[in-house]
């Protein structure tokens, strides 16, 4: 249900979520012809369901310190076929960007400085350069990798089998679907669990032509498993990629992210830890020779990164066990002394990334008052902002001079830039301008009317000032009234910063003569620590009262059509559909609920991560003691239904396993129950989001109509 931990362990909130292939990175393992980019007319001048969904995904860009070129992913979707390929661009980034190489895979990263790029397509590693491709034998069946410093040793991460299958124990039962658990976490996100990621430490020999650079053969030795024998996880799931994992730069130890528990105490825990593992003994000697660095705290510790001259370590760390919304800190020690320091403390937020620019500077993102930008941090104890604008950013990869970054808004998509750091570091202010490298869907926008988003500070009912996006309608006339749409996040502490979505899209939105009003109430990040955590075992409270400022402040502008207002959301977001439809007084005249909770008892029994249920929900609603709790149950959704009068449509994914599709089920049946008009839209095939191409083209399709039947 925590939107905030996928938007930036995978990558910059939405738009990374929307850059997730349907194929899951085999698509060059199917018989069938790539997809390449789509040729579309859209008609009208307006952003069209078929218009977003022919759009590029870029995902990663990663430089080559030695050569300076840059190699990047992009995907297709072919709604016809229902599939997606994703491809690997190779350019020259000085040379405005002339494509060296392209070809189908993913995950890519330099293997060296003879220019090599290693990547994975269809599960299997391989090695490419001037499209001469080499697969590297013994490296098959994974999911990610990570080359070590002297390219002479490989993590690979596997999937390996955990938990026995009923064929394991019903042998003569070969055709059985059933599943049996004895152990909490038998699922998680949108599958069965019966297997963990895990990491697999192997040598890796190149045999060359002569003297020179070019690679004869590549081949990965037998490896050891860092968690051999365990049900572990690492990288961790759900989100976890080897961004969870690092090499030290002389090449004998590796660190790992791992939460060591599993079943009940893994679903009530967000207690992970960074490990230092000695990887000469391990592979030498077979001996596990670690440490814990992070064990005095108790809540995530993740994605561990050396500094250059391997004096100083790295990491993010929340303090609370539990609490997994909780700040993230930007942690570094010195490995000499042990001396560890909070280094991000005068942000007052999240880091949401980081990567170490040299010895002594990282850059980081975080959000603060609605956008995601790049900050130096020293290890003295400095910083300073060195991106600007009404966008957000994540960073790609850095060289020593430069900075590559994804930047994207709600009025376009992921382009990748380029950011002259040591620039920026000299400048008194910390900002210079960002150089634009790629133009993935230049020929979408140069076809369409793009819609107007404009900042709005609200003075919210506790007298504080709360900020809420407005985006205008292409063509805004201020002399016309336009039917108006209340945005309500997920999450629930997930940002409404400059995100771009291939679902819940305002410039899609917008394009049908709507205005959306999208506030940043409590519970969000980047407006200070206490305005992020009073939402918290206060679903009701706060929050609601500030979605219910930003309508009705808002509804002061005489363009505005009072009469036809709409409350649209997912997740935490759905659940707040739900809850205002028992509460409006009669201010909406359609909901719109995608995957949210209607009843929170079967909630707090129904979901996964109980560690969630836990913290959020304030405790077990059979805790009659607990007060925390039971004002949390006494305002679910479910309990105000004889309040319900407003059309609703409900829609949910049968592979959600965080909020179950029953939710959705239950709210329609009430509804119908009620007399109220509703209509129900389940994807037996999707999870918590919506990731195939014609299911996305039928979602934006229903979501339109539906507003369009009511509020027009």
């Amino acid at each position: 249900m925590n939107m905030k931990k996928i938007a930036y362990i995978v990558l910059a909130a939405m738009t990374v979520l929307s850059t997730s292939c349907v194929n899951s990175g085999k698509e060059a393992a199917e018989t069938k012809a790539p997809i390449t980019k789509p040729q579309i007319t859209i008609e009208g001048g307006r952003l069209t369901p078929e218009g977003l969904w022919a759009m590029g995904r870029i995902g990663t860009a990663q430089s080559d310190i030695e050569t300076g070129w840059l190699a990047y992913t992009v995907s297709y979707y072919s709604v016809e076929e229902n599939r997606s390929t994703t491809w690997i661009r190779v350019c020259n980034p000085f040379n405005e960007m002339s494509v060296d190489d392209e070809f189908v895979g993913s995950e890519p990263a330099w293997f060296g400085a003879s220019g090599w790029l290693a990547f994975i397509r269809g599960g299997k590693l391989y090695l490419r350069r001037d499209g001469e491709e080499i697969a590297v034998e013994g490296a098959e069946d994974i999911e990610g990798f990570l080359l070590s410093p002297m390219r002479d040793k490989i993590v690979l991460i596997k999937q390996v089998k955990t938990v026995p299958s009923t064929v394991d124990k019903y042998p003569d039962l070969p055709l059985a679907t059933g599943h049996i658990h004895e152990d909490l976490m038998y699922k998680h996100w949108d599958e069965w669990t019966e297997s963990a990621p895990q990491p697999f430490v192997c040598p890796l020999e190149i045999t060359y032509y002569g003297e020179g650079e070019r690679i004869k053969t590549a081949k990965v030795g037998k490896g050891v498993n860092i968690l051999e024998g365990t049900a572990f996880e690492s990288p961790m799931k759900p989100f976890g990629g080897v961004e969870q994992l690092a090499w030290n730069p002389n090449n004998e130890e590796l660190a790992y992210t791992c939460r060591k528990k599993t079943g009940l105490d893994y679903a009530v825990s967000t207690n992970s830890d960074i490990y230092l593992c000695n990887v000469g003994r391990l592979m030498n000697e077979g001996v596990t020779d670690e440490r814990n660095i992070t064990e005095a705290n108790k809540g995530y510790d993740t994605n561990p990164a050396y500094s250059p001259n391997g004096e100083w370590i790295a990491w993010l760390s929340m303090e609370r066990d539990g609490y997994e919304s909780d700040e993230n800190r930007l942690m570094v020690m010195n490995l000499k002394t042990g001396e560890k320091r909070f280094i991000s403390h005068y942000l007052d937020t999240n880091v949401d990334e980081f990567v170490w620019y040299n010895d002594s500077v990282l850059l980081g993102t975080a959000v603060i008052q609605g956008t995601v930008h790049v900050w130096a941090m020293g290890l003295e104890g400095w910083c300073a902002k060195l991106t600007e604008g009404q966008f957000d950013v994540s960073i790609g990869s850095v060289t020593d001079h430069y900075a590559y970054l994804l930047k994207h808004s709600m009025r376009e998509a992921n382009e990748i830039f380029v950011l002259d750091v040591a620039k920026a570091l000299d400048k008194i202010d910390g900002y210079t301008d960002l150089t634009q490298l790629t133009h993935e869907n230049d020929n979408i926008y140069d076809q369409i009317e793009r819609s107007t988003v404009v900042p709005r500070w609200q003075k919210t009912t506790d007298g504080k000032q709360m900020l809420t996006w407005i985006i205008y309608p292409p063509h805004f006339d201020p002399n016309k009234k336009y039917p108006t749409i209340l945005y309500c996040e997920g999450g629930p502490q997930s940002p409404v910063s400059q995100f771009w979505s291939f679902r819940w899209n305002f410039m899609m939105m917008s394009a049908g003569d709507y205005i959306i009003v999208a506030p940043n109430r409590r519970g969000l990040p980047g407006f200070g620590k206490e305005w992020n955590e009073e939402i918290s075992g206060d679903y009701a409270g706060q929050c609601m009262r500030d979605y219910f400022t930003a309508i009705d402040e808002f509804c002061k502008e005489p363009y505005v059509d009072k009469d036809h207002l709409g409350c649209v959301g997912a997740s935490f977001g759905g659940f707040s559909v739900y809850w205002i439809a028992g509460h409006h007084d009669g201010r909406f005249k359609a909901f719109i609920a995608h995957d949210g909770i209607f009843n929170l008892e079967m909630q707090y029994l129904e979901t996964e991560e109980k560690w969630f249920a836990n913290w959020d929900l304030g405790g077990a609603y059979w805790d009659k003691n607990n007060a925390v709790a039971q004002r949390t149950f006494a305002n679910s959704p479910h309990k105000f239904v004889d309040k319900w009068d407003t059309p609703i449509l409900c829609i949910h994914g049968e592979k959600d396993y965080r909020i179950l599709a029953n939710q959705a089920m239950a709210a329609f049946d009430a509804a119908k129950m009620r007399g109220v008009p509703a209509e129900l839209l389940i994807f037996p095939d999707e999870n918590h989001w919506v990731l195939k191409p014609q299911n996305g083209i039928l979602w934006q399709r229903e979501f339109r109509n539906w507003l369009d039947r009511w509020l027009k």
